[in-house]
Parts: structure tokens; C-alpha cells; sequence
């Protein structure tokens, strides 16, 4: 069996570290072992590519390309930047994202952000708030729209709102302003470490790393923003791309046990129901998911959420209720499998690439 050499700074490395002959900090200062097995971050990898690529052709070992943070579009632009979209289509160096790929693509799926939600504390006391959302039946805001980096399906719809006033009925943020306002979470929905933060912010640009003072802010949750609102309307970072990559934008709702609409790319509901979630389907109509255009898929999903504000949202929330629990509940067990099974699924991926016997 070859031997299995760990980059320290991979994410993926303490799942695996059990299984590794060494680890290496730098891998320029490292003597490659003959015939082994290197799995490396983004960094190790784009620093040291001209190593890689040498190692991989002369045979002398393999590689893995670990970036679980990123979906599948961002990481084909990844490889072809770093010039070994060759290697890989040979399957020569495999590569693991957090999205689905196509299947000529040598990719294996670990869902990075699923397991991340309920690892801080405070995310745990706020879900212990969650049945509050169920017991509040007079609601100030109809939805929760929470949107970070400006991409083109979220300039869409808040373009569109804006100028129908339909905004008004979201709980709504904003937090690059490239030719839309900036708009921040009213100071009682912010989590309360960035609070302090919101006075510093600009009105123009993108202000997310001022808000969240360069940390990875999105994570947090504020149970109010929830409590306040009777479901979320999540714009995913991937639309316009046919595969799924979940993030902590889809999570947050799921552990919150708050009802959902997605925005995200076509099958992103068949994805989410294959690992054993429930959609909303005997509520909404949820025919958009395998909409082929992008742009009639968004227009529809607009629809459903105008009609669905122009319904009785109490009788809406209770009938999500018992959807929102099982989430919930399947949500923990999710959360431990995905570390748990990731070793035995590795070794399957290098198996099947014919990596080892």
C-alpha cells in the first residue's frame, strides 16, 4: 500500500492523520517520498506546482488537490490556472471539492460545511431557541434574505424587489454594494460580535470583511433573524453551474429548523433529497428545481416566493413544522457521518482510481 504523506495545513488532514506517514509543513523543504501519496491544500499546491508537476510525470509520486471550501466551477478555474487540467483529465492528479463534478472529472465531494454549523457555541444556544419560530405567529418580516458577495442571480432579484417595493417584506442584507445599496441587517439581527462593527462599514463596496472584521462572520447564527421571519430565501453561491455545492447558507436554516426556498443551480432540491433531507414540495411548487434556463428557473423561483408572501404565512409555518424538525434531527446525523465515513470514502476514491489495491 503506497505510503499516504499529509499537507499540515489541509482541512482534511486531521480525518485522515491516523492514516498518514509524515506531514509536511512546506512541501518545497520536503524530500518527496518515492511512490507516495500527497494530499495538498491549495496554498502547498499553487506555491509548489512546478514540484507537482515534475514529481507527477517522473512517476516519483502522486498528488491530491484538497480544497473542500470551494464548489466545482471555482476549482475546474483552479486547475486550468495552474496548468495541470492535463494531469487530472488523466486522472494522474485526483482533486477533492466541496461540489459535485462531472464525471470525467477525477473529484471526490466532501460536504465542508455541513459539519461546521453546530461546532461553535454559539450557534448551539441558538438553535436551542428554535421552537420560538413556530411560537411566534405575528412576525415582523415575511422572509429572510441574507445576501453576501454580489453574484448575478442575487443582483437579480434584489433589483427586481427594489424596484417593486417587495423588498419590504424581507428581513434583507447586502453586503456588496456593486451598483445596489449596501444594506445591513438591522443591529438587533447581527450576531452580537459584530455589532460593534456595523458603525464602521462603508455605503459602498464590499463590506463584509469590515463588518465581520476579516473573519468568516456568515457562519454565526442570530436566532431572531429566524424567530422574526417565517422562511429563508437562500441564495446559494453557485446558479448558473449544473452541480451542487452546498454551503453554510443552505445549513444555517436547516439547523435553525426554519423553512427554505433555494436559489442555487437546477437539481440543487434532487441533490439535497438525495442525502436524506425533505423539501417543501407539499407546500410550494417545486418543479422550478429542474428548470433548465437559469434565468426562467430565477424568474420562477421570484414567482413562488411572491405568491407564497400573498398567502396565510402562520397556516404555511405550521404545516413546514414537522418538515423542519426531521431536517433538524437528520442534520445531526449527517454531521457525524460526513467525518466519520470520510477515511473509508477516500480510500474507496483511490481504489476506484486505481491508486491502491
Amino acid at each position: 500500500m503506497p505510503e499516504l504523506v499529509l499537507d499540515s495545513f489541509c482541512e482534511l488532514g486531521p480525518l485522515l492523520r491516523t492514516y498518514a506517514a509524515e506531514e509536511f509543513w512546506e512541501l518545497k523543504t520536503h524530500e518527496i517520498r518515492s511512490g507516495a501519496i500527497y494530499l495538498v491544500g491549495r496554498r502547498q499546491f499553487m506555491d509548489n506546482i512546478d514540484l507537482i508537476r515534475q514529481s507527477t510525470v517522473s512517476g516519483q509520486a502522486r498528488f491530491i488537490l484538497s480544497n473542500p471550501h470551494e464548489g466545482s466551477d471555482t476549482l475546474r478555474r483552479h486547475i486550468f490556472m495552474y496548468g495541470v487540467e492535463d494531469l487530472m483529465m488523466q486522472h494522474k492528479i485526483l482533486v477533492i471539492g466541496g461540489g459535485d463534478m462531472d464525471d470525467s472529472w477525477p473529484c471526490l465531494r466532501f460536504d465542508s460545511f455541513l459539519p461546521k454549523i453546530l461546532d461553535y457555541d454559539e450557534n448551539q444556544a441558538a438553535v436551542s431557541r428554535s421552537q420560538e419560530i413556530f411560537e411566534n405567529k405575528s412576525k415582523p418580516f415575511k422572509f429572510l434574505f441574507l445576501n453576501g458577495r454580489a453574484r448575478s442571480h442575487r443582483r437579480a432579484l434584489i433589483s427586481r424587489w427594489l424596484e417593486s417595493g417587495f423588498i419590504n417584506h424581507s428581513l434583507w442584507s447586502n453586503l456588496d454594494g456593486a451598483g445596489l445599496p449596501v444594506k445591513l441587517l438591522p443591529g438587533q439581527y447581527e450576531v452580537d460580535r459584530y455589532q460593534s462593527h456595523m458603525h464602521q462599514t462603508a455605503d459602498t463596496g464590499y463590506v463584509k470583511f469590515d463588518l465581520f472584521n476579516n473573519e468568516w462572520g456568515e457562519i454565526y447564527l442570530n436566532p431572531e433573524a429566524y424567530i422574526d421571519t417565517y422562511f429563508s430565501l437562500v441564495t446559494e453561491t453557485v446558479h448558473d453551474y449544473p452541480y451542487s455545492f452546498r454551503t453554510e447558507k443552505i445549513w444555517k436554516p436547516i439547523v435553525m429548523g426554519h423553512p427554505w426556498i433555494p436559489v442555487a443551480n437546477r437539481g440543487f432540491l434532487r441533490d439535497i433529497q438525495t442525502l436524506g433531507f425533505r423539501t417543501f414540495g407539499h407546500l410550494i411548487d417545486e418543479t422550478f428545481d429542474l428548470i433548465d434556463d437559469n434565468h426562467q428557473r430565477l424568474n420562477r423561483v421570484a414567482e413562488i416566493v411572491e405568491d407564497l408572501c400573498d398567502q396565510d404565512l402562520v397556516s404555511f409555518l405550521d404545516a413546514a413544522q414537522e418538515t423542519c424538525k426531521y431536517n433538524q434531527q437528520h442534520y445531526v446525523q449527517c454531521r457525524d457521518s460526513t467525518r466519520s465515513e470520510f477515511p473509508k470514502r477516500f480510500f474507496q476514491f483511490l481504489k476506484q482510481h486505481q491508486w491502491m489495491t
